[in-house]
Parts: structure tokens; sequence; C-alpha cells
């Protein structure tokens, strides 16, 4: 079993380099994997090139068909409080 490993995303271009670094592991072609969600190669390769103004639920589903996370840390003190006890 192959242990996950975690990467800090700061830009749309380092997040298009994972996106392409996981395509290439999985032996897909650009537009093997645009077909999966829909879209054509030339929106992949902006992805992968990190251009800023894809759009981002194509983005989520190329990330779910390569069988990758993308999740945000929230710092303690800017975690939503817990909800209230529901009152009988």
């Amino acid at each position: 079993m192959e242990i996950g490993m975690q990467t800090t995303i700061t830009s749309t271009k380092a997040l298009g380099e994972v996106i392409r670094r996981q395509r290439k592991r999985q032996g897909l072609r650009q537009a093997d994997l645009a077909a999966m969600v829909g879209a054509s190669h030339v929106f992949l390769g902006d992805v992968e090139k990190g251009k800023p103004t894809v759009q981002w639920g194509r983005v989520l589903q190329l990330l779910d068909e390569l069988g990758l996370q993308l999740s945000v840390e929230i710092p303690d003190d800017d975690a939503p409080s817990p909800a209230p006890a529901a009152k009988r």
C-alpha cells in the first residue's frame, strides 16, 4: 500500500505541475484525461501551464479523476466554532 504525500500549493502553476506529474505517472495522454472530464486537450494544457482563469469545477473533476484530493488547512484561531447543541 502506498502512503500518500502532501505538497503545499501556492500558485496555479504549482497545481498544474502536480496534475501533469500525476497524469504522466498514470500513463494518460492530455486528450484522454481531458475527455474523461468532458474538456478539450487545450483546457488541460492550460491547467498544466497554470493559467489562472480556468474553470474550477473542471479542475476539481480532473483532481478527482486522477485520485488527487485538494484540502485547505485552516489555522486554529480561524476555525469555525462548533454548532451549539440542539435544545430539547
